[in-house]
Parts: structure tokens; C-alpha cells; sequence
């Protein structure tokens, strides 16, 4: 019959972020998870070149891809519902775990080992660099919102701006200082700059 491993994660592209939120541009999960590699891997570069680190970039970079792929099975919560209390947040740990694992169950025996580790989160340093990765691809979402007229994003603007600085990571300030001031220009003003 085959596996549906790869089917299923096509899907990212049908589950839309946000949902609690009125948006001016829609955003899929698949979009979010690739801007969230592009930034992942930026982050990991940084810790690598400008602070003596030598985190392997490569799994950064895959950790980066498959971190919100239990999504594809229980959609996306929205984070004041995810992390309204401790008990809710570990309930909904328990669904992503099994929705990890139901994914797995989806590849052939010999490729799941190659997985189990892009979807199971272990909190270190690789995995700190793709939680800053997400919250940064968080931070741009509010930002292009705000640039669009939204206001209905300004709080998880500055919630999510302090949240990412409470990471007391240098890297993170390294991208907030460089970086994200020019998401706020036009394509014009951005050429500019080079």
C-alpha cells in the first residue's frame, strides 16, 4: 500500500496560523515552518561565527522543518490557549508527543530512526536555537501586520519582542539589532540599504 509519511506532511500547506487572530495575510504552517528554517539556520551561524560555538548547523536546520509537524494532526493552538496554564500545557505536550508518534508510524521501519529525532524535543542547544527561530518568524508576522495596518497583532508584537529577549541569547539580540528594524521597509528602501 505505501507509506504516508511524506503525504502527510504535504498537508502543512492546508493548516493556517493564527486562527484567534484577524489577519490581513494568511500564513500556512508550511510557510511558517520554512521561514523558521531560514532563521534557525541564521541563528545557528551566529552562535557558530560570532561566539565560538560549534553547534551542527545541518540539525538545526532539520529540527527547524519538522518542529511543528504534530500540527498536521492536531492543527495549530493558539499560544494563549497552549501556555494559558501549566496543566494545559502539559496536556497538550502528551498530544504532541503521540501526534510525533503517529507521524513516525507513518515511515517504513528502517527510515523512522532518521525521524524519532526531528520530532522529539530534548531542550538543547539545537533545539533553543529553533524555539528563538519560531518566536523570531512570530515576531515578523506581528511586524508585517502591523506594517499592513493591523493593529490586532500589537500585543503579540511586544509579548513576543520581550519573550525573545528574555532568552538572553546573543545571537537572537545579534538578529533583533541587524535584522528585523528592516522588515519594516518597502522593497525599494530594502535595495537601498545594499
Amino acid at each position: 500500500m505505501g507509506h504516508s509519511f511524506f503525504a502527510m506532511l504535504s498537508r502543512m500547506k492546508y493548516i493556517s496560523r493564527w486562527a484567534l487572530m484577524r489577519n490581513t495575510s494568511g500564513e500556512t504552517l508550511s510557510e511558517h515552518s520554512l521561514e523558521t528554517a531560514y532563521l534557525a539556520h541564521a541563528l545557528a551561524e551566529m552562535h557558530n561565527r560570532r561566539f565560538g560555538g560549534s553547534v551542527d548547523v545541518g540539525k538545526v536546520v532539520l529540527l527547524a522543518m519538522y518542529h511543528d509537524a504534530p500540527e498536521i494532526l492536531t492543527g495549530d493552538m493558539p499560544t494563549p490557549v497552549k501556555y494559558f496554564n501549566a496543566t494545559l500545557r502539559a496536556a497538550y505536550g502528551d498530544v504532541e508527543r503521540a501526534a510525533s508518534e503517529r507521524l513516525l508510524s507513518t515511515l517504513p521501519d528502517d527510515l523512522r530512526p532518521a525521524y524519532e529525532p526531528l520530532l522529539a524535543e530534548d531542550g538543547g542547544l539545537e533545539h533553543r536555537l529553533v524555539k528563538a527561530a519560531d518566536k523570531l518568524s512570530a515576531l515578523i508576522k506581528c511586524i508585517e501586520e502591523r506594517k499592513a495596518g493591523n493593529k490586532e497583532f500589537a500585543t503579540a508584537e511586544q509579548t513576543t519582542l520581550d519573550s525573545l529577549r528574555a532568552m538572553d541569547m546573543p545571537e537572537v539580540q545579534c538578529f533583533l539589532d541587524e535584522f528585523i528594524p528592516t522588515y519594516t521597509l518597502t522593497l525599494d528602501e530594502s535595495f537601498q540599504l545594499s
